[in-house]
């Protein structure tokens, strides 16, 4: 009750006694010009335009032109013509997050959109585009984190608060691996954006792939491909928000977004339209501004809480040096590649673990870790070099040992990287089963669970030893 009573305090806190408005002065596309405000706008404002059809559209101020502000839409345009009432909304965009949001489905505007009702409002009002902790004052990465999937585990092992890209080409099983992650990692909250997702798919994701107990510790956030670039681009920045609010509260948090590159793409939507160069395959100068103050928002916070970051990248014709995966590659904490070869010959997930790095890898593992991965690395990279051959029968056993070696052990590796999306691989395992393929000693630094050690405390393990 009490929480109630401060968010209704501070909405009416919000509201300025003076209203200002002006006209609409003409409608390009989706812009719309508005006279009579210019002198009290800036970029980002906030407008509420009145249409003739007893409409109020929600819009945002994206730039200026010819002493005339340019606004763009949150929704249709239908009913707006030249003199309809523009006013001045006083008020920055927050929401007001909450541990009852938790099993809940939201839209760019934090309002549910699954029929259950309205949301508890949270005591502390969170700003949209809120911007990171300082460099200076976030805590290191912590433990090894537990994403449930064998491959990622054990060659591209993730620590809390680290920020991982999945690039990965239409149709490789992008979508089906991100469903794992949100099932099965080991993580007090799932915070989960779906940006420019298919509409027909937001439901299946939610029913079928997170299913009653992934979607109970979850909050979705989404923003369909039908929907105007503004709602997709603040769609991905109410994620964060989100995840910061559990985050805060010193929670484990696992956030995934799906994608980026949809989210650039609603920028370049908007910055063309306010009149940007394109730059390179059309996208404009505040795209590449944009990414990094998204991404860097995820990562641990000043107090014990972590967001872990999981991004993927639709890298468009397989071109995974694309401007866009270029400059996601450059501000993550690693990358992991899906291949359509690979997937195209029935293994699933379908990661290439040679193309794929975690740049918390080798420090959070012990050294009898690291040669067991850098064997199974070598292993598959000179199997990888000289499959060719192996396939056209030209290569004869016995020439080249490691070759010899890498041919041996093959069938075993795939098998290992092959997981069906309804089996979970706990971490402990993974090393244990990579040894036995491998044939090397379980010694007990192998299988020893170091899953709440920060790298830190693990290289200083390995000094001792």
């Amino acid at each position: 009750m009490k929480s109630t009573a401060a968010h209704l305090i501070a909405e009416v806190e919000r509201v300025s006694p003076v209203q200002f408005h002006g006209r609409v002065t003409a409608v390009l596309g989706m812009l719309v010009e508005c006279a009579g405000l210019q002198g009290m706008l800036s970029i980002g404002a906030r407008c509420d335009v009145l249409a003739r059809v007893e409409r109020t559209i929600p819009c945002e101020v994206v730039g200026f032109r010819d002493g005339l502000a340019l606004l763009m839409p949150f929704t249709s345009l239908d009913g707006v013509g030249v003199g309809c009432k523009v006013i001045l909304v006083d008020s920055s965009p927050v929401i007001t997050p909450d541990r009852g949001w938790l099993g809940r489905a939201i839209n760019a505007f934090g309002e549910p959109i699954d029929g259950r009702g309205p949301l508890p409002p949270g005591a502390i009002a969170y700003p949209l585009r809120r911007p990171p902790p300082s460099a200076h004052e976030r805590r290191r990465v912590g433990g090894k984190m537990d994403l449930g999937v064998r491959t990622i585990n054990s060659f591209l092992t993730c620590c809390q608060g680290q920020r991982m890209g999945i690039f990965a080409a239409s149709g490789v099983g992008k979508s089906i691996l991100l469903s794992m992650l949100a099932r099965y990692t080991a993580s007090d909250v799932t915070v989960i954006g779906l940006i420019g997702e298919r509409g027909r798919e937001v439901q299946e994701f939610i029913e079928d792939d997170l299913g009653p107990e992934g979607m109970a510790r979850s909050v979705v956030v989404v923003a369909t491909s039908d929907e105007s670039a503004l709602m997709r681009r603040q769609a991905a920045h109410l994620t964060l928000s989100v995840a910061e609010y559990f985050r805060d509260q010193g929670l484990a948090v696992l956030c995934l977004m799906d994608s980026v590159t949809r989210f650039a793409m609603a920028q370049r939507e908007i910055g063309l339209s306010a009149g940007e160069p394109p730059t390179s395959k059309g996208y404009t100068p505040t795209v590449f501004a944009e990414l990094p103050k998204l991404l860097e928002r995820a990562g641990p916070g000043v107090g014990q809480g972590t967001i872990t970051g999981l991004f993927t990248v639709l890298v468009e014709g397989d071109d995974h040096d694309e401007p866009i995966a270029d400059a996601v590659r450059g501000i993550l904490d690693g990358h992991i590649v899906l291949e359509r070869a690979i997937a195209e010959r029935g293994r699933y997930p379908a990661v290439n673990v040679l193309r794929s790095i975690s740049r918390t890898m080798p420090g959070c593992n012990t050294e009898e870790q690291n040669r067991l991965v850098n064997h199974a690395k070598r292993l598959m990279a000179v199997y990888d070099d000289m499959a060719e051959m192996i396939r056209l029968g030209a290569y004869r056993p016995g020439t080249d040992q490691a070759v010899d070696e890498a041919i041996q052990h093959h069938p075993a590796l795939e098998q290992f990287l092959t997981q069906d999306k309804n089996e979970r691989a706990d971490l402990a395992s993974g090393y244990a089963q990579l040894a036995e393929i491998l044939a090397v000693q379980k010694s007990e630094e192998v299988s020893e669970d170091l899953s709440g050690l920060t790298p830190q405390e693990i290289a200083e393990r390995n000094e001792v030893r």
